[in-house]
């Protein structure tokens, strides 16, 4: 018999006597265990979104079992099962509409099972914020490990970023910089090995954000998918997994506010995704954790480190072998909460203090020489953006930063994508681009279509950045003066959505500021007028999507998810 204390899986599951016991020891010696693994060793529920329609996750099979090799090795019970994969690159209408139901899956498939303690494999965008957010609502022992980027890409001898290169080449294509054939040619040498965006995109930048909140082993953010270390790290994922169960170490005691704020400050330092706001909101939701876009904004202002791709010149490969993120946490160590605990059962200090940054390489700057300073998440407010909006300021073109323009609107993005090729279009390099009706309902689900490219008539003028305004996304791979997740969305009766071709809009992301210059008495005859997008979503989990998202501003998770319901097992009934 084990000599710990046995864990729920074996009081509510193979520990119980008579018939019930009976139906479940009985029924997973189908696939050849031995009685030892009924002993009272804990679980460990491998929760795997791995799909080959995901191609960024396609690997975590074999990384599964570099995690179950190291639970075996602990003297764990280690049980593999899937989830619902979202596939970035693949997945319609977009894969932040399936985020909730992702976490719903992983919240049930823990709770309802015979699992102890949890590790999520993850790596693509949605997958890993989706799955934190279902292993929280259970609150179990629980580590993460993603999949790690892929190798850098090459094209004509250069390194290219995935995302990135995609919308640099299209910007190029259009303005006639670039041909057809190296357009084609660039496609088959972006993508070269397994592994999520090599660039500081959302997947990159929530393996940090979960290594910055404590949840990952210190250092596996940055390593490559098909580097060997990167199966070792996932080994010792196995391995410490089942100590935390003994130690009885839930989420909730590694994840607390003070671990927010190393992640936000993190993310202002690495450069990151403007999605790092929406996720980590809704991971904080669902721990009770009061987190708010006033924090995004006031723990923003960090230096910034990293030269990565898209807002610097490097890519995930360059970052791991220059130190990785814990050379990055160690030169703002003063500005982090150092005794916040981790899953490595030590603190961040304690994870941090003796990493290196590998002298003669620029990848990494230190906190002296810096990349510039304010360049984190800004949190934008105004008669525009009541609820707020944000802007990734290292991504932004600084002449554009205070910016006065007059709007041309489009409702749909289907409508910009028309009119985008159209050589009268109405449009100058001063005009301020709007999106509406691409917020959480009014697409619905979000989708990342606020980086919307340059028109072609400016793009052949040489125009490269110009304001953009939506209530969408973009892609952490993307770039440019985009102003986005304004709240309340157009689709609720925004003011956004008030918006009208000629407006005058001021930006001013050193005040915060975004404003829309008309009266409000004109504002209000418009809302009179104002109608909502009707939209073919009467079934399913689109109904009920629509029926209960929130806003960004409060992380776009469904009403009745936010919180936790514990791991409390259910009736015993089959």
């Amino acid at each position: 018999m084990n000599d710990q204390a046995p864990g729920r899986s074996y009081e509510h599951w193979f520990g119980e006597e008579g018939r019930q016991g009976f139906i479940h020891r009985s029924w997973m010696r189908s696939q050849g265990y031995t009685d030892e693994v009924f002993d009272g060793r804990p679980v460990i529920g491998i929760c795997n979104t791995w799909s080959e329609l995901t191609p960024c996750n396609s690997h975590l099979r074999r990384l599964a079992e570099s995690v179950k090799r190291g639970v075996w090795q602990a003297g764990g019970f280690p049980l593999e099962f899937p989830v619902m994969s979202l596939g970035e690159t693949m997945l319609r209408p977009t894969a932040m509409l399936f985020r909730n139901l992702l976490s719903m899956d992983v919240e049930e498939s823990l709770r309802g099972n015979p699992v102890d303690a949890t590790v999520l494999l993850t790596g693509c965008d949605k997958t890993t914020p989706g799955s934190v957010m279902g292993a929280a609502s259970v609150d179990l022992p629980t580590i993460v490990v993603t999949g790690g980027p892929m190798l850098n890409g090459k094209f004509r001898g250069c390194d290219i970023g995935s995302g990135t290169a995609v919308w640099q080449f299209t910007q190029e294509l259009n303005s006639g910089r670039m041909s057809v054939e190296d357009y084609a040619a660039a496609e088959s040498g972006m993508s070269r090995s397994n592994g999520h965006c090599m660039t500081m995109g959302t997947a990159s930048t929530m393996a940090c954000m979960t290594e910055a909140l404590g949840l990952q082993l210190p250092g596996s953010a940055a390593v490559p998918a098909v580097d060997a270390r990167r199966y070792a790290i996932a080994q010792r994922a196995g391995q410490r997994i089942v100590d935390m169960a003994h130690e009885g170490q839930k989420l909730s005691d590694v994840v607390t506010k003070d671990s927010f704020v190393n992640a936000i400050r993190t993310n202002a330092a690495i450069g990151g995704s403007t999605n790092a706001v929406i996720h980590l909101l809704a991971i904080a939701g669902r721990m009770g954790i009061d987190l708010t876009l006033e924090d995004m904004d006031r723990c923003s202002d960090v230096p910034w480190l990293v030269d990565l791709q898209p807002s610097g010149r490097y890519l995930m490969e360059d970052f791991y072998y220059a130190g990785g993120l814990p050379a990055v946490m160690r030169e703002i160590l003063p500005l982090l909460q150092g005794e916040a605990i981790t899953v490595s059962g030590r603190t961040v200090r304690e994870n941090v203090e003796s990493a290196e940054r590998v002298e003669g390489t620029d990848v990494i700057r230190t906190f002296d020489a810096p990349l510039g300073t304010g360049a984190g998440t800004a949190v934008l407010r105004g008669n525009l953006a009541p609820d707020g909006a944000v802007i990734k300021q290292s991504a932004a073109t600084p002449r554009l930063s205070r910016h006065r323009g007059q709007a041309l609107v489009f409702s749909s993005i289907e409508d910009y994508d028309k009119a985008v090729d159209d050589p009268e279009l109405d449009v100058t390099p001063d005009t301020i681009l709007v999106l509406q009706n691409s917020g959480p309902r009014g697409y619905p689900g979000m989708p990342e279509v606020g980086n919307m490219t340059i028109p072609r008539k400016l793009a052949e003028q040489g125009v490269d950045d110009m304001v953009r305004i939506s209530d969408a996304r973009m892609s952490g791979t993307a770039y440019g003066t985009v102003v986005l997740h304004v709240s309340p969305e157009s689709a609720v009766g925004g003011p956004l959505g008030l918006v009208r071709t000629g407006d005058w809009i001021e930006l001013d992301v050193e005040q915060r500021r975004l404003h829309l210059d008309v009266d409000e008495a004109e504002l209000e005859r418009r809302r009179g007028e104002w109608k909502p997008v009707e939209l073919d979503a009467d079934r399913g989990w689109q109904r009920l999507y629509i029926d209960h998202v929130l806003q960004a501003d409060r992380g776009c998770d469904l009403d009745f998810l936010v919180g936790r319901s514990g791991s409390k097992v259910a009736r015993q009934s089959h």
